[in-house]
């Protein structure tokens, strides 16, 4: 399980251990934080050490400031001290796996549309806004699109598109004020396979998640979603990467199952990614038991040890305003279920209330320094065993200073 994981790092006189360093946002979260307890253990820690723990979960690698699922980013969340790294896994069209958030977001993750042999093969190809009828731009470029070699050919960047855009050169632009195209000359794209040999040079550990694909299914009348599921564990197979030191995920419950039943050794640590709560039409309420479908014993039940809910659907406020577990959390542990959460670190500067991933407990944010609130409910009274954070120092630096493995 990886909570139950210890990952070893050399220990130093001070500042971090095995060269993990956090960098300047969690100083500056702390000293966000209102006075009190957490803020003067936290304080306490400013000079480390810091070490590697897979309590600090790489989403994407490092996406606040470097292209997801790019090898710099990668190498930036390792440095911080992101004991375990996620490749978002999908296909090309000669049915290789590759890191990407989605099958269909080359438009924006990458330069494809900048290329006009590459840009041509795309689904749907670039249409500039209309400003006479509102019209946005649009694009629609897909991993299947293209074979390995040509995916191999593109550069990443911030994922990002400006809907009022005329020209292509426009529409690749559009990164967030609070995010930074500093690092984003020309990130280096990876495959699956080429994921797995970079974070064993890393020392970190795997969560490959399934994403769901955008082309019907079986692809060109044979790779069933089976096959797919199984490409995924096999790569670690023949890479020698023993199935504990994985952790695949996925949003659909059947490929869990698949796992457990056909790759049992990856399945006893496959994560179900819980969006339940953001399906079309759903009336699931983390706070009433009645509206979850299935059970959390039905979920334990089935094999699954795992869950990993988004982060509000954990916490909640009570009577007096202060951040506790939801009911949500409550009955996973109950059941016997581990949690991991997500994404950390995943917006800019937070208004006051918070935003998406903090909405549940909106009043309680009043200051940056609250999310670390928020972080501490989870780790002591939700008992998360990881949380995903597109800035990992963040999470490093409090693991660290609490003695989180």
């Amino acid at each position: 399980m990886l909570g139950a994981m210890v990952l070893s790092a050399c220990a130093s006189t001070g500042g971090s251990a095995a060269g993990i360093q956090v960098g300047p946002r969690p100083y500056f979260l702390v000293e966000q934080l209102e006075p009190g307890a957490l803020k003067q253990r936290l304080q306490r820690c400013a000079d480390g050490p810091f070490r590697r723990t897979t309590f600090s979960i790489g989403h994407r690698g490092a996406p606040l400031q470097f292209p997801e699922h790019t090898r710099e980013s990668y190498e930036a969340a390792a440095r911080m001290g992101a004991g375990v790294l996620e490749c978002d896994v999908t296909f090309t069209k000669d049915r290789q796996l590759v890191c990407r958030h989605s099958q269909c977001d080359l438009h924006t993750t990458t330069n494809i549309l900048a290329l006009p042999e590459l840009a041509a093969k795309c689904t749907k190809p670039f249409e500039p806004a209309d400003p006479a009828t509102g019209r946005p731009a649009s694009a629609r470029c897909c991993t299947s699109d293209v074979t390995l070699a040509e995916f191999k050919r593109l550069c990443g960047k911030m994922d990002a598109w400006d809907p009022a855009a005329t020209t292509v050169e426009q529409y690749l632009r559009g990164t967030p004020d609070w995010r930074t195209d500093l690092y984003s000359t020309c990130g280096t794209l990876l495959s699956h396979q080429e994921s797995i040999a970079l974070f064993r040079r890393l020392g970190t550990k795997f969560t490959p998640e399934l994403k769901a694909p955008s082309v019907p299914m079986p692809y060109e009348g044979d790779y069933t979603q089976a096959a797919y599921a199984q490409q995924l564990v096999d790569e670690y197979t023949r890479a020698g990467v023993p199935p504990e030191d994985v952790w695949p995920q996925s949003f659909q419950l059947d490929d869990v199952k698949y796992w457990l039943q056909h790759a049992p050794r990856f399945g006893r640590q496959a994560v179900f990614l819980d969006e339940r709560d953001d399906l079309p039409g759903s009336r699931f309420d983390p706070d009433d038991p009645s509206t979850w479908e299935p059970s959390m014993e039905a979920l334990a039940a089935s094999g699954v040890r795992i869950i990993a809910p988004p982060l509000y659907v954990l916490l909640k406020l009570d009577a007096q305003g202060r951040i506790v577990p939801s009911a949500y959390a409550r009955h996973a542990r109950a059941a016997g279920l581990d949690i991991i959460t997500w994404s950390f670190e995943r917006e800019g500067p937070l208004p006051p209330g918070g935003g998406y991933y903090f909405q549940s407990i909106a009043p309680a944010l009043k200051r940056e320094g609250d999310v670390l609130v928020a972080l501490d409910v989870l780790a002591r009274d939700v008992g998360v065993v990881g949380v995903f954070s597109d800035w990992p120092g963040t999470v490093t630096y409090y693991a660290s200073c609490m003695g989180r493995n």
